[in-house]
């Protein structure tokens, strides 16, 4: 009896061990993600050399009424109306809905599942198969309902690390309907201020009109006089027709560029026809604020929409790796099952089930390896655009300052040549009209003068124009508030992408 018991027992054992070491064979067979990971990291902003570029100047970042300081009611009039009009605006909302409704799908992968069903089916069972009669070779209705219940235990937080992508893409849709809005108002202004730029041409090119006008009468007079002859007076016609042909060519384009407000305003061109001239002012100082470039990143809604990629692909890496560990999934269901419609409502009909469900992947042709690869990839080119994007932020800001002060440079030499031009200009004319001079010494005068005014005109709207850019490159206003309300994204100081995604 004792030796039959301890046979028993080492029999037993034997089994154990047989089935551990067929679990642990099976195990070691199964498809892993060994020698699969990355080391790509996203650059810190403080990494980069920006200490002569952009230094502190004790200013302030831009707030979200930027152009309000430009003094010009119909600027923030126009910018409001496109903010509620613009197509491209509604464009970027609808993106931002599909990313919501995304999340919210993936939300309920994480939560149990309950459903409903019926059917009815009219079949005719086979007399020679498993159905024995009187049912087998009959035509019968079986009539099923079932109330059935799922949930996914989701031990390797597979599900987990989806909701969590599909909230990061949310975020980084929020972050690009950011960028969009800064895009249209930042190119509303600019194209407003070319208007500007347009009309002030145009008054120096009304007074050059009248210039040139004045200089063919002046000519009319000397040829009176015998001191001039018919060449200087087809000069002064000729050049008085040039002169109106530039006019009517910045009517034209004033026309359009009315055309190009009314289209980023999201209305017909007629509406550009109501815009009244720009009373734009200088603006404020711009100076620089501190904390530049570490507050950058959390100012610029490009850097904030690519550091939640990141954070997504992150976890799509973390999704795609729970896919090689067992799935365990668990199911039950309750419901009425019978022949006919009398029987159905009976206790006799009922029918349930319940268990777990599990699935391991053992061999897959390299399918799941492949899958994480390209995740790896995906978050490669995440983490390099986010790279590219602070680097080309760093470069527009320190390009927008450099133009701010060499066009204020530019300014002071430009009206200093512009008085000069103006004063020959003058003398030339009086000269001229005395008869102490010829024709060319006042039209050489006259073109220098022309081109005086024109040069001051042009570096005022360009200095505005890039006071402008300065202030969208730093961001207009926007500010990140996401971590508020979310967990820190991976691509944050606080976090290291590189090492979530190992």
């Amino acid at each position: 009896m004792y030796v039959q018991s301890n046979a028993r027992r080492h029999a037993s054992r034997a089994l154990k061990v047989g089935v551990s070491a067929m679990f642990a064979a099976v195990l070691s067979a199964c498809v892993n993600y060994a020698g699969i990971h990355s080391d790509a990291k996203t650059a810190e902003p403080q990494q980069y050399a920006t200490q002569q570029s952009l230094p502190s100047e004790q200013g302030h970042w831009p707030a979200a009424n930027w152009a309000d300081q430009f003094g010009d009611a119909q600027l923030k009039s126009l910018i409001d109306e496109a903010l509620k009009s613009s197509p491209t605006l509604d464009q970027a909302r609808a993106r931002v809905a599909s990313a919501s409704a995304f999340s919210e799908t993936a939300k309920a992968g994480t939560m149990p599942r309950v459903d409903a069903s019926y059917s009815l089916t009219r079949q005719q069972f086979s007399s020679t198969a498993l159905v024995p009669p009187p049912y087998g070779g009959s035509w019968q209705t079986e009539n099923k309902g079932l109330l059935s219940a799922s949930y996914d235990l989701d031990l390797w937080g597979k599900n987990r690390e989806a909701l969590k992508a599909a909230v990061s893409q949310l975020q980084a849709s929020e972050a690009d309907a950011e960028v969009v809005k800064l895009t249209l108002t930042t190119s509303l202004a600019r194209t407003y201020n070319q208007l500007a730029r347009l009309y002030a041409l145009r008054d120096i090119a009304q007074e050059e009109v009248a210039q040139r006008e004045q200089i063919e009468r002046i000519t009319a007079g000397r040829i009176a006089t015998g001191l001039d002859t018919e060449v200087e007076r087809k000069t002064a016609q000729a050049n008085l027709a040039t002169s109106r042909a530039a006019l009517k060519s910045l009517d034209g384009q004033i026309l359009t560029t009315r055309y190009q407000l009314a289209a980023l305003m999201g209305a017909g061109p007629d509406r550009g026809l109501q815009i009244a001239r720009p009373a734009l002012g200088t603006g404020d100082e711009v100076r620089l604020p501190d904390n530049l470039p570490a507050d950058l990143v959390s100012r610029r809604p490009d850097i904030v929409a690519a550091r939640w990629r990141v954070d997504a692909t992150t976890h799509d890496v973390k999704e795609a790796k729970a896919e090689f560990y067992p799935d365990i999934n668990l199911s039950a269901a309750i419901g009425l099952d019978a022949f006919g419609f009398g029987r159905f409502l009976t206790a006799a009909s009922r029918t349930a089930s319940v268990g777990p469900a599990i699935h391991l992947p053992i061999f897959d042709a390299g399918e799941l390896r492949a899958q994480l690869k390209g995740r790896y990839a995906e978050f490669d080119y995440a983490v390099a655009t986010y790279n590219q994007t602070l680097v080309t932020a760093l470069s527009e800001v320190a390009t927008q300052l450099a133009d701010v002060r060499s066009t204020d440079g530019q300014l002071v030499d430009a009206q200093t040549a512009q008085d000069a031009a103006r004063k020959a200009d003058q003398l030339a004319l009086v000269q001229y009209k005395a008869g102490l001079t010829n024709q060319l010494t006042v039209l050489n005068a006259d073109v220098n003068a022309l081109s005086a005014d024109q040069a001051v005109a042009n570096l005022r709207m360009d200095r505005r124009d890039q006071q402008i850019a300065l202030a969208s490159a730093l961001g207009g206003g926007f500010v990140d508030t996401s971590n508020e309300t979310q967990n820190t994204p991976v691509g944050s100081a606080t976090a290291t992408p590189a090492v979530a995604a190992q």
